[in-house]
């Protein structure tokens, strides 16, 4: 038995291949295959199986690609429902891979459709030698039961049985593979480790050292981080089965004054995927702005329009190829192409261009004390916020401004902030499509806030080269909250 494991940074998302010595099963698979056909073709096994733990919420996953293009038979929870031809799993069925002995533990609480498949290497013994979870256990953290309005606390009562009913009673050598990883939002606080064992998640995962049934309900509906839009559309996108990416018609290359025409549409979203400097340099006019570099697909599918074509605008055409990869994988596919030539060939044609001012931190720490104060809008997360802020800043995360924005005065001058730039870049275009002119992008964000000595404890001056000038600043700054 071998397993080989994917991770994907964008989402933190872990697939596997499970190994014999001629045949092998891909787990939890990434909507993009051709890694695990290379992977397998490398080594000489043959896909056979294809084993989906539940309904993805987060991304949009390869099963329907990967059996198409291997011949490989889907296998799900028979409570899902999906729509595509597959075999229904239910708790105790089991089938074999060579020596390989598979059990499925229905295990739902995460999602109510959700199995685990415990795998024993026969060739070595009957214990269960590893389980590949899905998003029931993390290492450090459990799934979040949350993501179906109004089921939070029936859901979280299930996956406490499903934890300490079924996953706990593995012994504690039985190794742990889950399907996501830390930075996932489909939990709490996985840790950056990505694989464990039962034992040691028994000993040091939080979640599992809540005793009662209540407590562990109570812990896990409180306090959670918000669900992307997306996450909804990608599980049903997972039941019904995706599109096959052969039959998503290729990128064009679109010259700028087709571009021109095709944004100025109503079923039309420009995506802008430049660096938030280049977008505030210039950038096309009513343009959404996240950055390739940063938390892409996450903040795309959650910020964007799914009922809309796209639009991209990047550096060049690998970046352009790259975000067409990361939208198909939270199940934006309408993508139409992108500029050609990119912004030069754009403003170069006679075209005009919309722009956003970069300020820097010292600039806005002395515009904030002037007689003519911009208002703060500060685009983090609440619990960003309430850890530290600007005083007298505006708190509204950034997926909320985009109704929330009819509580702003639109004739205000705005300062927008986040953590470095990025959220509040995407702040940024989100007031410039509704009118809002007189919009500013705070770079560096509270990052830059904090090493510039303006917070009310610097970390920067604990550093023997922070020098006596960044640790005066930060003295004369103590008293802002």
């Amino acid at each position: 038995m071998q397993i080989t494991p994917f991770f994907v940074r964008g989402i933190a998302h872990s697939s596997y291949i499970l190994a014999g010595k001629q045949s092998c099963a891909v787990i939890d698979p990434q909507r993009d295959v051709d890694i695990y056909i290379k992977e397998a073709k490398s080594r000489g096994l043959k896909i056979t199986h294809v084993l989906e733990t539940h309904l993805h919420a987060d991304f949009v996953s390869g099963h329907m690609d990967l059996a198409e293009l291997t011949g490989a038979t889907v296998y799900a929870p028979q409570t899902a429902s999906c729509e595509f031809e597959h075999v229904g799993l239910v708790e105790g069925d089991k089938f074999e891979i060579e020596d390989m002995s598979v059990r499925i533990l229905e295990t739902p609480g995460h999602t109510p459709e959700h199995i685990c498949y415990v795998v024993s290497d026969t060739s070595r013994g009957p214990d269960p030698a590893a389980v590949f979870c899905g998003d029931t256990l993390f290492v450090g953290d459990v799934g979040r039961p949350d993501l179906f309005p109004g089921k939070a606390r029936e859901l979280a009562s299930m996956l406490y049985d499903s934890l300490h009913k079924k996953l706990l009673s593995l012994p504690d050598s039985c190794e742990v593979y889950p399907a996501h990883g830390e930075g996932s939002l489909c939990g709490r606080a996985m840790g950056a480790k990505r694989s464990s064992t039962i034992g040691y998640e028994r000993k040091y995962n939080y979640a599992l050292q809540i005793p009662d049934r209540e407590g562990f309900i109570e812990d896990l509906t409180t306090n959670m981080p918000p669900a992307p839009d997306h996450f909804s559309r990608c599980t049903e996108i997972n039941r019904k089965g995706p599109t096959k990416l052969k039959e998503i018609p290729p990128l064009r290359e679109i010259p700028p004054k087709d571009f021109f025409k095709f944004a100025g549409r109503d079923d039309t979203a420009v995506l802008d995927n430049r660096h938030y400097d280049s977008f505030g340099g210039e950038h096309v006019s009513g343009s959404w702005c996240i950055d390739l570099r940063g938390n892409f697909a996450t903040y795309a599918g959650w910020l964007l329009p799914p009922d809309k074509q796209i639009l991209l605008v990047s550096d060049d055409e690998e970046d352009a190829r790259k975000s067409a990869v990361w939208l198909r994988r939270v199940g934006l596919d309408s993508i139409v192409g992108f500029l050609k030539g990119e912004m030069f060939a754009w403003v170069t044609a006679g075209l005009r261009a919309a722009h956003v001012t970069q300020i820097s931190i010292p600039e806005l720490y002395e515009w904030a004390r002037s007689k003519n104060p911009p208002v703060i809008l500060d685009v983090r997360a609440p619990s960003e916020y309430e850890s530290f802020h600007i005083e007298h800043a505006v708190n509204i995360s950034v997926q909320e401004l985009r109704e929330r924005y009819r509580e702003l005065d639109p004739e205000a001058e705005y300062a927008v902030i986040c953590s470095t730039g990025h959220r509040s870049s995407m702040g940024c275009s989100i007031l410039k499509k509704h009118r809002f002119s007189r919009v500013n992008n705070a770079s560096g964000g509270m990052t830059g806030y904090n090493a510039a000595g303006f917070g009310p404890e610097c970390p920067m001056c604990a550093l023997s080269w922070a020098g006596k000038a960044g640790r005066k600043e930060a003295e004369v700054a103590r008293k802002v909250k």
